[in-house]
């Protein structure tokens, strides 16, 4: 297997890996942390197909895919934290003031994990968010330790995976998800 991680600039593969089976269910499309909530709750259905297609008609693609060869098999979304809304959180806090992105969601399609496209997946996204200028990634991984965690649920990532990938713990959060601790990880770009 090759992996290729791109922008996410082409509907059909980004529809591939996040789109509903029917075109008219309402799936998250990964939009529920890019979009205020009032927006976000009155996407219903194909709209939230159609929210997406323009985000990847957009200058910056809104996050990255990972090909094997020519089939998309996982996706990552990252975005400057202003423009999500950990913007806005009470639940994971604001270390500083530099301008940093947040990566939030790393899924693979059935039939491709445990091929470590994730890692695959979150380099590619720090190296997308270093393209457009960013200082620092953040994600918000949940902290299973060695429990596992319901695939419906591991969107966030797993805190081991984004150590794997070079992220430091730099906070303690006060979110949980699927009853695991959720922490602030951080890459810095600005290296050497």
């Amino acid at each position: 297997m090759t992996i290729e991680v791109r922008p996410a600039s082409v509907f059909a593969d980004v529809r591939a890996v996040l789109g509903p089976k029917s075109p008219g269910a309402n799936v998250c499309w990964c939009l529920s942390h890019r979009l205020p909530s009032r927006l976000n709750t009155s996407l219903r259905g194909p709209d939230r197909g159609a929210y997406v297609a323009d985000l990847c008609r957009a200058v910056r693609a809104p996050g990255v895919l990972a090909y094997d060869g020519d089939e998309p098999v996982g996706w990552a979304a990252v975005a400057p934290r202003a423009e999500t809304a950990f913007a806005h959180s009470r639940k994971i806090p604001h270390l500083d003031d530099l301008p940093v992105w947040s990566l939030w969601c790393v899924r693979v399609r059935p039939g491709h994990r445990k091929q470590g496209l994730s890692h695959a997946l979150i380099a590619g996204a720090a190296e997308f968010a270093r393209a457009y200028g960013a200082p620092v990634v953040e994600a918000y991984p949940v902290d299973n330790g060695t429990a596992r965690v319901d695939l419906t649920m591991a969107y966030a990532g797993l805190r081991k995976n984004f150590e794997r990938a070079g992220f430091v713990h730099a906070a303690d959060t006060t979110s949980v998800l699927a009853g695991h601790p959720r922490v602030l990880m951080r890459l810095d770009l600005r290296g050497p």
